[in-house]
């Protein structure tokens, strides 16, 4: 931390950044009542797997500085690549021109997906840049809603979503989401689209156990289908783990009868791979488990180890294709954003997918997912652990008030966030659900710092749920 200190103690900095945070601030996610009364930590660096504060105490990201980090804090290869290219330019307009970092990375990028779908279709061909998850998304509606008027199908207008869904908070994004806590107030400025239930297992919807139900929550869907598919445009989901709704992951199974309804009813599949792409879920992108191919697909966050805002849209010759005309005949996408295709950000990518292949990111996982999963069941017989479920190195844990109920805690008692403090004092940075604890470390996180972050989460969910405040 730069300190000032010709006219301002160490302490007295500290202060005046906390009262100017509480000030002048209006933080996402937060009631900012409860913010201003709170003693907020804020961070001055970073490292490898750890965030310092201002008062110099180090803690483990144990959620990836919101899933966005993947080799860690301050790395040396993303460090230079970003610094090489603002040695060339730092930005400038992809209207109607084109960068050099950004060419690359589009080819690198249909490279990845190309060797992850080997031999399958559809194949991703083209890549749309935006700078967010959200507007990932957004473009990815937009071009599925103006494909099929270029195909001479305008009545396909509408979306199939999830309940429990969340995609991002522009508008469109919101109106395919289904998180209620989330999106119900802004009801009234969303586009309709229709809901099949999720695979939520733990408290499934249809009140039916799996794997005896026989993926009915698809079955569902399929009716959706059947009725609907004349005015659907597309199916959007979030493969395999839907991780805003609660960490919710999918029996397996249901992301292949996904893509199989979307091409028997012929509608579009888009796939958000926003959280779970980038080796989260064991591999490089979810949708690899059960060799599914969409016709879109959306990814962020970890593309540029949480250096800089980037955002793709992958998609299809058929997809882009119907776009092509005359410049009288509007069949040019409108869609853009200031930094679309920003070569700093690009360059940031390039080097975190370096990484990816020098160190072998995705060859190490596997013992660090097994020890992940032996923690999780050490976990699971806790009193007040409802489900523990994980792919990969995303994983959440379910607190109950009352075990054999599944009797939630009230909301407004703000349990996740009671072992969240707790594990501050251990040193350990979570960001709950609600009552869904999220772990989700950086994918470089050692498994001796692993089995230490999941020790000291234990101990912060017996010391929270036993005394019950804090």
């Amino acid at each position: 931390m730069s300190m000032n200190t010709g006219s301002m103690s160490y302490r007295d900095e500290i202060k005046h950044l906390v009262d100017a945070d509480r000030e002048y601030l209006w933080h996402p996610f937060t009631q900012m009542k409860e913010w201003r009364e709170e003693d907020p930590v804020i961070i001055s660096e970073g490292r490898d797997c750890f965030v310092k504060d201002v008062r110099g105490r180090w803690y483990l990201d144990a959620v990836s500085s919101l899933w966005v980090n993947i080799h860690g804090h301050r790395k040396k290869e993303v460090d230079e690549a970003i610094q090489g290219q603002l040695g060339k330019i730092a930005h400038t307009t992809f209207l109607g021109l084109g960068n050099i970092p950004a060419i690359r990375l589009a080819e690198r990028l249909l490279s990845l997906t190309g060797r992850a779908f080997t031999g399958l279709e559809p194949r991703l061909s083209k890549v749309f840049y935006s700078d967010n998850g959200s507007t990932a998304v957004e473009v990815a509606l937009k071009m599925a809603f103006q494909y099929w008027m270029h195909r001479g199908m305008p009545e396909k207008r509408s979306f199939l979503s999830l309940t429990n869904a969340y995609h991002g908070d522009t508008l469109g994004a919101v109106s395919v989401g289904g998180v209620d806590i989330f999106h119900h107030t802004f009801a009234p400025l969303l586009f309709p689209t229709f809901k099949a239930p999720a695979p939520y297992c733990y408290r499934c919807p249809l009140r039916k156990s799996c794997p005896e139900c026989s993926l009915a929550c698809l079955k569902e869907m399929e009716e959706m289908l059947e009725r609907h598919s004349p005015e659907i445009a597309a199916v959007i989901i979030e493969p395999l783990v839907q991780a805003a709704g609660g960490m919710i992951i999918w029996p397996e199974g249901y992301l292949r009868g996904v893509r199989e309804l979307c091409t028997r009813y012929n509608v579009l599949m888009i796939a958000d791979e926003v959280a779970t792409g980038f080796g989260r879920t064991g591999q490089m992108f979810a949708c690899e488990h059960e060799q599914v191919v969409p016709d879109l697909l959306c990814l962020s966050k970890g593309i540029t180890n949480g250096y800089l805002p980037l955002a793709v849209t992958l998609t299809t010759d058929t997809v882009y294709n119907a776009f092509l005309g005359e410049f009288r005949e509007l069949k040019t996408f409108f869609h853009g954003h200031s930094y679309t295709g920003n070569p700093l950000a690009c360059s940031a990518a390039l080097a975190c997918l370096d990484v990816f292949e020098k160190e072998q990111t995705l060859g190490h996982l596997p013992p660090k997912i097994a020890l992940l999963q032996e923690k999780l069941a050490e976990i699971a017989t806790l009193p007040h652990v409802g489900d523990v479920r994980n792919k990969g190195l995303m994983a959440g844990i379910e607190l109950v008030r009352e075990r054999d109920s599944k009797e939630p805690y009230p909301w407004e008692e703000k349990m996740g966030w009671k072992v969240a403090y707790a594990a501050r004092q251990y040193g350990i940075l979570l960001r709950p659900l609600g009552n869904v604890l999220v772990i989700m470390p950086p994918l470089s996180l050692s498994g001796e710092n692993l089995g230490l972050l999941m020790d000291f989460v234990k101990t912060s969910i017996i010391t929270a749920t036993e005394n019950g405040s804090l």
